[in-house]
């Protein structure tokens, strides 16, 4: 999110506004009140006697609630300043804004005051296109309330605005107050923005509860929500605050889709991806599974129960794929989108089945990976037919949708992510290299399932014989001899794509390496490269399009970071993971603990602070369990059969490090290590 913006949220509704607390939102600009990937409130501007007003302090009280203190008049004259204006707002399931006037003046005061209300409902994809509306708004008031509505066909939205003190006036673009204030007194309101999805008729989305009382029990929530979590206790101010940030932001961005019920998954991030994503909830549950175990459990089940069960070329869906993202909004629902869902990622399926093992490693739930058993085979099956487009037995993606698909099917989703080292992009359908290492991965974890959960040995047995025919053939076809590296990916005549990447890290993390060449993988993610100092970059700075503010191809991921410095400790390369660790996890001091999506690439001795990439979401949700998976990977937890293995990495300038009450199939365990190696001595 840009700086100088507020944004509030809870679950898929949130509010970005500026730091006065208004919102006027352009047609392409992502502020304003947005639910279900509708936006209600475009336009929610205060003035006082027609001044607007300018900010004192803004305070962001809880995820779901924030406090401005302005006067009236411009950023460089007070027009008035013996008047303070108190705005206090709260996001649920709608939206509620409390405003408080007082006069510090001897005297007593008259004056107006106006909130101006407009909504355009647009679709959150029509704001990242710029795709014209279709259909048409009118405007009512009823019953002292500014209704604003939208029609398109079958498909209605609509606004209600109301407040507790009666307006003096209301027209089709605000309420009005006249407010008489005494020496000293005060005077107060609370408007009501209250969002309706579906017919007139149908209920109003409201807000949990009424007013204080539900802000009162969401803090209760949030706090049994992270007192629940293990204890950090550490040396570190810094690494203490970045954990508490993260767990906050976690249960924020928690989504609960309808069928899901009570139960959350991690929706991807805000502003655009505030719904479900198959990837990007599959790796959080991933990051977070020591720390909250029932977001894998919701995420899988959810998944699962939407797994493909057709092929349907709009989609891109095939029987046993498990879907990309969920789409609620007017595009959507006009087939303008393919999201109800969309299937269009070639990842989400093979690291479902290891979030399923996973999961059962930790938690120990045997009957949930016995309830999801024809899922997983189904997501086997999908791997091995529909994913191999190349015919040569890699997973390969190339969109049946050509108008409205995705064209990258991996996590590195844009355009020119997946190039050549001179530049260069390839041909599809295009196999890159970690998909090869998940499927791997995913063979070697469904057989452990196979042979101790289904009674079925013989399939455990040919799921391991494919992985290690995977391994050892992906060695021999991917290797790029004269850089020492994996090929970023292959073509379908068996031409290497030769770009050095970070999705080498991946493949330490997926276990696809072989062993004697894991050493030479290691040198490169922390080499000149690819390592800024703050962490790995996307695409090494020696080839033809790196460029460090560039989406995939220069800049840092903390997400894409803690996995390759959970694959480096896997190959044993305990002070490279540490490393990487660090990097990131100083970079989040500058960051106030909430890491954004990505920061710039450039080297850390040329800046000495990250440089924010200008159009990263923040928070989301796998740059917010970056931490939590760094911790994992500093502390070297791992659950092997009924155990937790702790296995601490070299000491750091982090100090004292002790994660206290691990939930698990063990029950509640601590852990005690030393942390992680400094990347910077001179820092």
């Amino acid at each position: 999110m840009s700086e100088g913006l507020v944004h509030i949220l809870e679950g898929s509704t949130f509010v970005v506004s500026d730091r006065r607390g208004d919102i006027d939102a352009s047609p392409t600009d992502p502020g304003g009140l947005f639910a279900w990937d509708t936006r209600f409130l475009s336009r929610w501007v205060l003035t006082v006697d027609g001044q607007r007003l300018t900010t004192l302090s803004t305070d962001d009280l809880h995820y779901f609630e924030a406090r401005f203190f302005l006067v009236v008049g411009t950023d460089t004259v007070y027009v008035n300043a013996n008047l303070t204006v108190l705005r206090q707002r709260a996001v649920g399931h709608g939206f509620r804004e409390t405003i408080t006037l007082l006069n510090h003046d001897n005297k007593p005061v008259d004056l107006t005051l106006r909130m101006d209300v407009a909504c355009d409902f647009v679709d959150l994809f029509e704001v990242k296109d710029a795709l014209p509306k279709q259909g048409t708004r009118s405007t009512r008031v009823e019953d002292g309330s500014l209704v604003i509505s939208y029609d398109r066909d079958t498909f209605h939205r609509d606004t209600t605005v109301s407040a507790s003190e009666a307006p003096s006036r209301v027209d089709d673009s605000g309420l009005e107050f006249d407010v008489h204030l005494e020496t000293h007194g005060s005077w107060s309101t609370e408007l009501h923005v209250a969002p309706r999805i579906g017919r007139p008729d149908a209920p109003i989305i409201r807000m949990d509860g009424e007013g204080h009382s539900a802000q009162k029990g969401r803090l209760e929530e949030l706090r049994e929500w992270v007192e629940a979590a293990p204890r950090l206790v550490t040396d570190s101010e810094q690494l203490a605050a970045t954990y508490r940030r993260s767990l906050v932001d976690l249960a924020a961005l928690r989504f609960s889709p309808a069928i899901a019920g009570s139960r959350s998954l991690p929706a991807a991030g805000l502003p655009w991806f505030m719904t479900m994503f198959g990837r990007d909830s599959i790796l959080t549950s991933l990051q977070a599974l020591p720390f909250t175990p029932e977001l894998a459990e919701t995420t899988l089940r959810v998944l699962g129960d939407w797994q493909g069960s057709r092929v349907d070329d709009f989609r891109d869906e095939d029987p046993g794929r498990i879907l990309h993202e969920m789409r609620y909004g007017e595009l959507t629902a006009f087939q303008e989108r393919p999201h109800s869902p969309y299937y269009g990622s070639a990842d989400s399926t093979p690291l479902w089945l290891v979030l399923l093992d996973e999961y059962e490693r930790w938690t120990g739930d045997a009957a949930l990976v016995r309830e999801f058993e024809p899922e997983a085979r189904a997501a086997i099956h999908w791997i091995d037919t529909y994913a191999d487009l190349q015919g040569n037995g890699y997973i390969a993606y190339q969109r049946r949708n050509e108008q409205t698909g995705l064209e990258n099917q991996c996590w590195k989703d844009s355009w020119d992510s997946i190039s050549y080292r001179d530049g260069r992009l390839p041909g599809f359908p295009r196999a890159t290299c970690e998909l090869q290492g998940y499927a791997y991965d995913a063979k070697v974890r469904v057989a452990r399932l196979a042979r101790q959960f289904w009674d079925d040995p013989a399939y455990a047995d040919a799921l391991e014989w494919q992985a290690a025919d995977l391994k050892a053939r992906f060695d021999r076809e991917f290797w790029v001899e004269d850089g020492g590296y994996y090929a970023l990916a292959l073509e379908a005549d068996g031409t290497r794509v030769d770009a050095l990447s970070s999705n080498i890290g991946h493949l330490l993390w997926s276990g696809i390496v072989d062993d004697a060449k894991a050493p030479t993988i290691a040198a490169h993610l922390l080499g000149p490269h690819l390592f800024s100092g703050w962490g790995v970059r996307t695409l090494a700075d020696d080839q033809a399009r790196y460029n460090p503010i560039g989406y995939h191809v220069g800049t840092v991921w903390p997400f894409d970071n803690s996995f390759i410095a959970w694959g480096l400790r896997r190959y044993g390369f305990r002070e490279e993971a540490a490393r990487v660790a660090a990097g990131v996890l100083h970079a989040a001091e500058f960051f106030e603990g909430r890491l954004p999506e990505a920061f710039g690439g450039y080297e850390r001795s040329l800046t000495r602070y990250p440089v924010q990439y200008p159009t990263a979401c923040s928070p989301q949700a796998w740059s917010t369990g970056a931490p939590l998976l760094f911790l994992r990977t500093m502390l070297g937890l791992d659950a092997v059969g009924e155990h937790l293995i702790v296995d601490p990495a070299v000491p750091t300038t982090f100090g004292r490090i002790e994660l206290l009450d691990i939930p698990g199939r063990w029950g509640r365990i601590d852990a005690f290590g030393r942390g992680m190696v400094d990347v910077d001595d001179e820092r």
